[in-house]
């Protein structure tokens, strides 16, 4: 169903932050790897190619890459086992239990640009959730893991919702607030998702990136009366945004799911089939999800007697550069220019939960006091959720 929006959540986001590892694979990486791995294959079935009893493996290219997704590269955590064809499995070690888990690592590194973008420290933080797609292990916690390496107070819990799992998290922390059981909460996003990807599949060994992203949202009477210059810009604006509402929807479907998870093991004839990493009917999935989300995200609006042409800026999940424009084109009734409705797929790819709040993070700078915006991400559920945010 969808959620009734509320007048004001009487919170705003103060800071955020993006954090990538350091190496970057093109696609003309990706695809020299994939298509000596596609080559090596078509060679040792060619018999079965031959009489018909098997159809040959495609090869990509980066021109397919491009016409199909928008992606140009993406930040990875590790590129020796992603560009070995005997291998197609990002290389990354176990770490033992005394060492900093990576989804903390992510987290951490993304969290420390975000309180620095708020002007806090870690001790000012009450609750910390870490919202992720896919998470490490079972427990402790990764969110417990954050907090005590940081050094905030309180508490934390983690929590997955697919792709939504950030603006799920975001309604959440305002929610928290709201009740009175945190003052400032930390969100922490450490997709590691090149640890889920299916590097053999032609249809999606392209589509995802590593990245870790960071919110700091306050109570909005602390914000307004927070009159330290390190949180006000030369022509007076508060690089804050007020959280106007929230939305959160979700719909049951398999057209994008992974099976992987702790019963694999019980099934030792499945447990490393290719249903255990991220797969997904793709023509299904946009066929469902563009007049979703147009319509979710112009109900919201109408809730605050808004037209989508009030809006300075839509920071759409980043799956595909193709679904992103045709849902602005909808929403707004034109073509969409890279300003209202920008683009990262180029340079991250996909990032799962991360990918708008890296768009809003790296385009938001500009926009003036008053200005509204649109955060939105949906994806594996379905799943879809949205918040309206205000420049103060």
């Amino acid at each position: 169903m969808f959620l009734n929006a509320m007048n004001s959540t009487g919170t705003a986001i103060t800071g955020s932050g993006v954090w990538t590892p350091d190496s970057i694979v093109t696609n003309e990486e990706l695809c020299t790897a994939f298509n000596e791995f596609v080559r090596r294959e078509n060679e040792r079935d060619a018999r079965a190619i031959a009489a018909g009893e098997k159809e040959p493996l495609l090869e990509s290219s980066p021109e397919f890459i491009v016409k199909a997704s928008g992606i140009k590269r993406r930040y990875v955590q590790d590129r020796t086992g992603l560009l070995d064809p005997d291998r197609l499995v990002p290389n990354i070690a176990s770490r033992p239990d005394d060492q900093m888990s990576y989804q903390c690592e992510y987290s951490v590194r993304a969290a420390e640009r975000a309180l620095v973008a708020a002007g806090r420290h870690a001790e000012d933080i009450d609750l910390v959730i870490c919202s992720v797609c896919n998470i490490e292990r079972a427990y402790p916690a990764i969110s417990i893991e954050v907090q005590d390496a940081l050094g905030t107070r309180g508490y934390g819990y983690d929590m997955q919702v697919g792709c939504s799992s950030m603006t799920y998290a975001i309604r959440s922390a305002t929610e928290a607030i709201r009740c009175g059981s945190a003052t400032r909460v930390l969100i922490v996003t450490p997709e590691l998702t090149t640890g889920h990807m299916n590097f053999k599949d032609r249809d999606s060994h392209f589509i995802f990136g590593d990245a870790g992203v960071a919110l700091v949202i306050e109570a909005l009477d602390l914000v307004r009366g927070d009159a330290r210059g390190d949180r006000q810009h030369d022509d007076g604006r508060q690089d804050a945004f007020e959280i106007v509402s929230t939305r959160a929807f979700t719909r049951f479907s398999s057209n994008i799911r992974n099976n992987g998870g702790y019963l694999n093991r019980c099934d030792p004839a499945h447990q490393f089939d290719s249903d255990k990493l991220f797969y997904q009917q793709g023509r299904r999935v946009f066929k469902d999800i563009v007049p979703l989300v147009t319509r979710f995200v112009t109900d919201h609006l109408a809730a605050h007697d808004l037209e989508s042409t009030q809006v300075s800026r839509y920071w759409l999940h980043q799956a595909n550069i193709n679904m992103n424009n045709l849902i602005a084109k909808r929403l707004l009734g034109r073509e969409p220019s890279a300003k209202l409705a920008p683009i990262i797929l180029d340079e991250y790819a996909n990032t799962a939960s991360a990918g708008s709040l890296i768009a809003f993070n790296n385009h938001h700078d500009d926009l003036a006091v008053g200005d509204y915006g649109v955060i939105c991400s949906f994806g594996a559920g379905y799943s879809i959720g949205s918040v309206l945010v205000r420049r103060m």
